[in-house]
C-alpha cells in the first residue's frame, strides 16, 4: 500500500475516531464497517433506522432550529430527520460523531444537502467545494474542484484553493504549492477564461501569502519542471505544483478521471470541504475499500 495511505490509516487507528456511515442497507458500506472495525482505524457509529434511535428528537430539534427561518415546521423537521443521510449528519452536528461517510448510494446533491442542512458551512471558508486526492505510489497531488461549484467566479476560486491547500497539508505532511491551471500561461493566449484564473490567483497571493502559488498556468507548466523553465522560468513553483485548480466543473471533473484511467492514480472523492465538521462524499461507483479510504481521510480532517 502506498506510504501516504499507510501513514494515514496509522494516524486513524491512533485517534479512533467516530465515524458515522449512514448508507446501512449499501453491501459496500456494510464490507467497509466489518474491515475499519477490524483494523481497529475508527468507531463505527452504525444506525439501523433513525425512526427508531433514541437520538432523533435531538436531530429533528437540530434541524427545525436550523430550517425554521426558511418555514420548516417541527413536524416536517421530524420527517426529514428520518432520512438515513440527514440523521447521520444530525449525529456529527450534535456531537454523537465526529465525521461521518456517505453518497455510495446517494447522489452528491442530497450528501451537500444534508451536510448544509444540520452543520453549515465553516466561518472561515464559507463556501462548500469538493476536492479529490490522487495517488501514485509515493506521488500525491490535490484537484479542486471536481464535484460541486460548475463555474466558480475569482472568489469562489480563492475559497477553493485554501480549503484545498489546508487539506493537502493535512492528508500528506507537505507544504501545499498551489497552480491556477488555464489554456494559457502567463499571457500567452487571450480571453476571459484566462483573466478569471490569472485573477483568482492574484487574490489567493494576497489572501494567502505564505503559500506557494502561481497563475494562470498550463499543466505542463505547473507540474513538469523542464516545461516550467520554458515557459514560466520565474514562477514560485518550478514546476512542481501539487494542488491543481481547474477554471470549472468540466474541466475539474474531467481530469480527475483521465489521470485516475489513463495515468493509474487511484482517486479518493470528492472529498468534500467548507463544512463545520468532516462530512465526506463517494462516488456511486466507489468499493468497499474507496469507503474504508475515505473514512481514514474523513479522521484526517479532523487534524
Amino acid at each position: 500500500m502506498d506510504d501516504v495511505l499507510n501513514r494515514l490509516r496509522e494516524r486513524a487507528r491512533a485517534r479512533r475516531a467516530r465515524v458515522v456511515l449512514p448508507e446501512t442497507g449499501d453491501a459496500r458500506t456494510m464490507a467497509a464497517r466489518a474491515q475499519l472495525e477490524a483494523e481497529g482505524l475508527c468507531e463505527v457509529a452504525w444506525v439501523e433506522d433513525p425512526a427508531r434511535h433514541p437520538r432523533l428528537p435531538d436531530v429533528a430539534a437540530l434541524l427545525h432550529r436550523r430550517r425554521a427561518h426558511k418555514g420548516l415546521s417541527e413536524a416536517a423537521a421530524r420527517e426529514l430527520a428520518m432520512q438515513p443521510l440527514m440523521f447521520g449528519a444530525g449525529l456529527v452536528a450534535l456531537g454523537d460523531a465526529d465525521c461521518g461517510v456517505s453518497g455510495a448510494a446517494n447522489a452528491t446533491a442530497d450528501v451537500i444537502r444534508a451536510g448544509l442542512f444540520c452543520l453549515g458551512t465553516a466561518e472561515a471558508i464559507p463556501l462548500v467545494s469538493s476536492m479529490f486526492l490522487m495517488v501514485r505510489g509515493q506521488e500525491v497531488l490535490s484537484f479542486a474542484d471536481c464535484g460541486v461549484v460548475p463555474d466558480p467566479d475569482e472568489q469562489q476560486l480563492v475559497h477553493i484553493a485554501a480549503a484545498t491547500a489546508h487539506n493537502h497539508r493535512l492528508f500528506t505532511g507537505q507544504p501545499a504549492q498551489v497552480a491556477f491551471l488555464s489554456f494559457s500561461t502567463h499571457g500567452s493566449a487571450k480571453h476571459a477564461m484566462v483573466d478569471k484564473m490569472r485573477g483568482a490567483a492574484e487574490r489567493f497571493r494576497h489572501a494567502c501569502p505564505d503559500v506557494p502559488s502561481d497563475g494562470e498556468l498550463q499543466f505542463d507548466a505547473a507540474y513538469v519542471p523542464a516545461v516550467a523553465e520554458r515557459k514560466c522560468p520565474e514562477s514560485p513553483l518550478r514546476g512542481r505544483a501539487n494542488v491543481f485548480v481547474f477554471p470549472d466543473l468540466d474541466a475539474g471533473n474531467l481530469a480527475y478521471k483521465l489521470t485516475e484511467r489513463l495515468a493509474g492514480f487511484q482517486a479518493f472523492g470528492p472529498l468534500l470541504q467548507g463544512l463545520q465538521k468532516p462530512w465526506l462524499d463517494l462516488s456511486r461507483g466507489c468499493t468497499a475499500e474507496d469507503i474504508v479510504g475515505v473514512a481514514v481521510i474523513a479522521s484526517a480532517m479532523l487534524g
